[in-house]
């Protein structure tokens, strides 16, 4: 028995090699189809590395890797091949290790002693090992363009942990890496890989961990502001019988960073209102459902939060309606709805805070709301928006929006069918600044409306900018685009030529449209240029494409495209009039 051979029966105690199909007896995983999120990990150098990094590779190949498995050895010279060989192709090769036992230190002398030539990442976390499904060193998975996996298993069956042959008969990572770039389903979409077992330390069952100790408040601080009733969210999450009947669910979105939604790279920006679980946080949730889920002293548990019926910013100080109850089909694609209605302002009115709400849930995806100032030939001018996920605008202390005399206000509503006949009313809540404000916060649409997107493009730039005529503040951004949005960035450069990026968000998902509210306001000197750049999916993989065949143009129907990055800002001289605040008749 070769070393090879000895030393990888002695770590892994098993004698079984690889196989074409799962065994009955160990099924297949759930991971091929699943869509990794972006996530971000160090580089042994310390540097920081992100999934969005590679956005214009049209496969990406994720290999786990280990310092001290011979398996994962054996195949380095096999993957510096392959990740040569496919370079041309845009297929991108990243190692990644995640094993206990592994350190910056081992790693960096075990690239270079193996001379590998592809990046590799340290995931001390394991944050990997959750969103891929991993279980062994030497474990590949074939991302789309989607990076959605579309492989899962060994790089060929060469090596087993009991045997080696002379060279490979089945090349089951070159397949379907071909079969990805050639947009074809992958035809065995799953093996079992060889090599050492990694231990998930997260999955360790801590039964001190309970509902009362651990679980209830983590719930109440990160998920119930939407997750309580009369909002969107599917299920309340105030009491332990609502956390334990939807136990399995919320162990499965957190664990795979779907849940709580928050889609910016945390490389850039540093924001006030992010929604992000931390590494322990998610580990403790999965104890606590792989122990049963016990309850604790339900006595001792911490109170829930309390929501104001209806409306999540307080007693509104006035509620707009829709002129109109809809009536909305029971199927099909709607375009979107316009309504407006009259302030009545006698003056000039400085809002600190606003919420649209939909009337019917089920059937409103969205709503943007408008003022429109009188006068002939004058734009909407933005107010607030929410679609899922979305919270109400609460402007800063010392800070108002004003809303000119005589305006009126202007919905737009896109509505989806349930498959039932339904009915809506919504509304948009507004309350009033007490004091005069000492900055009136604009908002400004950088927007590209000259733009085509070629039949089939997967990953097509648009770019719009602006510069700053004053000196200014930036206090919230908010990306737009429809259902080829792929990702959105905003940058600035200063006058000096220095480039910064403000915000990314690497994976745009139209049925999430954040708002990311700065946690320190960000001073633009005069002549600094905002410049936002899109990339678009209008290829047959993108699942929400409604026609990959066709050029698409803009539009604000959501079978065309919008490119617009929101800002929330204000100018430093700009000081608010000298009026109270008013109150409507």
């Amino acid at each position: 028995m070769n070393a090879l051979i000895l030393v990888s029966a002695l770590l892994l105690n098993q004698s079984y090699g690889p196989k074409v199909k799962a065994d009955p007896n160990n099924p297949q995983p759930g991971s091929i189809g699943r869509k990794i999120p972006n996530f971000v990990l160090p580089l042994p150098n310390d540097k920081k590395a992100s999934l969005s990094d590679f956005n214009e590779s049209k496969s990406l190949v994720f290999v786990f890797l280990s310092t001290n498995c011979p398996v994962s050895n054996a195949y380095i010279p096999t993957l510096n091949e392959l990740s040569q060989k496919y370079k041309k192709s845009e297929v991108q090769f990243i190692g990644v290790y995640a094993n206990s036992g592994d350190n910056k230190e081992l790693i960096n002398n075990h690239v270079r002693d193996f001379k590998i030539s592809f990046p590799v990442v340290y995931d001390a976390e394991q944050i990997t090992l959750r969103l891929f499904g991993t279980r062994r060193s030497s474990e590949a998975f074939v991302l789309d363009q989607r990076r959605n996996i579309q492989y899962q298993g060994r790089i060929d069956d060469q090596i087993s942990n009991t045997a080696r042959i002379e060279k490979p008969t089945i090349n089951d990572l070159t397949n379907s890496i071909e079969q990805v770039l050639n947009l074809k389903k992958v035809t065995v979409a799953f093996t079992e890989p060889p090599g050492c077992l990694i231990t998930h330390l997260s999955k360790s069952i801590n039964s001190k961990i309970t509902y009362e100790s651990h679980i209830a408040g983590l719930l109440f601080k990160h998920c119930a502001d939407c997750h309580h009733p009369g909002t969107a969210a599917p299920f309340s999450l105030l009491s332990y019988e609502d956390a334990k009947n939807n136990g399995a669910m919320i162990k499965e979105v957190t664990s795979l960073h779907t849940m709580p939604p928050w889609h910016a790279d945390t490389r850039f920006g540093h924001f006030a209102n992010e929604r992000k679980l931390s590494s322990e946080e998610i580990a403790q949730i999965a104890s606590w459902v792989d122990a049963g889920m016990p309850a604790g002293d339900l006595a001792k548990a911490p109170k829930p939060p309390a929501f104001s019926e209806g409306w999540r910013l307080g007693k509104p100080d006035i509620v707009f309606q829709i002129p109109e109850e809809v009536t909305v089909q029971a199927k099909g694609t709607l375009g979107y709805k316009y309504f407006s209605v009259k302030t009545n302002f006698k003056e000039d009115m400085w809002l600190k805070a606003a919420e649209p709400r939909p009337g019917n849930r089920s059937v409103v995806h969205h709503i943007i709301v408008f003022y429109r100032e009188p006068g002939k030939g004058k734009r909407p001018v933005w107010i607030a928006a929410t679609a899922p996920g979305a919270e109400p605008v609460i402007h800063p202390e010392g800070m108002g929006r004003r809303i000119p005399a005589g305006s009126e206000i202007i919905w737009q509503i896109h509505y989806t069918p349930t498959g039932k006949e339904e009915k809506d009313r919504s509304e948009v809540a507004f309350v009033f600044c007490k004091e005069k404000p000492k900055q009136n916060i604009e908002t400004h649409g950088i927007a590209n409306n000259l733009f085509l997107i070629p039949p089939l493009a997967f990953n097509h730039e648009v770019v719009s900018s602006i510069t700053a005529k004053k000196d200014a503040v930036i206090l919230a951004f908010f990306p737009h685009m429809h259902l080829r949005g792929k990702d959105f960035e905003y940058q600035v450069q200063y006058p000096d030529g220095k480039v910064e990026t403000i915000l990314s968000v690497p994976q745009y998902d139209f049925n999430w449209q954040n708002t990311y509210r700065l946690k320190e306001p960000l001073k633009i000197p005069k002549g600094s240029k905002i410049k936002c750049v899109a990339h678009f999916d209008n290829s047959k993989l993108n699942p929400a494409n409604p026609a990959p065949w066709k050029p698409v143009f803009y539009g604000e129907q959501t079978w065309e495209e919008m490119m617009i990055g929101y800002i929330d800002f204000y100018y430093v001289d700009d000081v608010a009039p000298p009026k109270t605040a008013a109150r409507a008749n």
